[in-house]
């Protein structure tokens, strides 16, 4: 059963707004190199990491103070509240600080824990997909569409990094890379912007938290896709680990054949 979501308008405007600053704020940082830092889960952090989540959670609170707020960066705040903005501000920290222009602010609005609008937003390629689960996805203003691939063995499938997952979670995509054609490592959220608009067909991931995947999960659900764990399950705001991205079902039902625990 389809969920009816509330009227999405004005939130997805605002939305953008967020989007237009964390932007200029990401371009202006792009061409410095930054200082970086090491957090206690071995990944990396900068100050615009922390000033671009700072500036977005004050442009939330002085408009929506009754919204939850989940972030990589800070405290979360309110997750029990109806709507819940799931902020990562630099979407691939390790190609900003590279220098490789694939990084991007994920702008996600949840509605009762579901994600209901999107916001993928790369400046440095001039690209943003936007989406509200269930209704549309549009890249730069043009329809965004997945791509019907019924079967593994012709979809097109990407990966973050392998480094991030265990030795069993390897051990199941290996399986998985001997039945599909190719596997494209890296990208960070540009791969899923792709996948709403039809370039490639499943991406699979691991080590992942709700700010990684709520606004690519609304994007590519309002591009007639799908979003799962590796057994199937909905993601949540309380999840965390595994995730599956597919542009059909068969295909996202093949995956997670394959990628389930036994």
């Amino acid at each position: 059963m389809k969920t009816q979501f509330p009227p999405y308008e004005v939130f997805l405007e605002f939305a953008e707004k967020l989007a237009d600053v964390s932007g200029e704020m990401l371009l202006a940082a792009a061409n410095k190199v930054p200082e970086i830092d090491v957090k206690s889960d071995a990944s990396f952090v900068t100050q615009t990491d922390k000033a671009v989540e700072k500036t977005m959670r004050e442009m939330i609170a002085q408009a929506y103070p009754d919204h939850g707020i989940l972030g990589e960066e800070f405290e979360n705040i309110n997750l029990d509240a109806e709507y819940v903005w799931v902020l990562d501000p630099i979407d691939g920290t390790a190609p900003f600080i590279a220098g490789i222009p694939v990084y991007g602010t994920l702008i996600g609005l949840a509605w009762k824990g579901k994600p209901f609008v999107g916001v993928i937003n790369h400046p440095a390629t001039s690209d943003r997909w936007v989406g509200v689960s269930g209704l549309f996805a549009n890249r730069n203003g043009q329809p965004a569409n997945v791509k019907a691939c019924a079967e593994l063995s012709k979809a097109f499938v990407t990966c973050s990094s392998p480094d991030f997952m265990s030795e069993d979670e390897l051990a199941r995509l290996t399986k998985l890379r001997k039945i599909v054609p190719y596997v494209q490592y890296g990208g960070s959220c540009f791969v899923y912007g792709t996948l709403a608009s039809g370039r490639t067909d499943l991406a699979v991931d691991s080590g992942l938290d709700p700010y990684d995947v709520y606004a690519s999960a609304a994007v590519i659900q309002g591009a007639g896709g799908f979003m799962t764990d590796w057994d199937g399950n909905e993601i949540t705001l309380d999840w965390s680990g595994k995730v599956i991205a597919a542009g059909d079902r068969d295909c996202l039902e093949a995956a997670i054949e394959i990628l389930k625990a036994d």
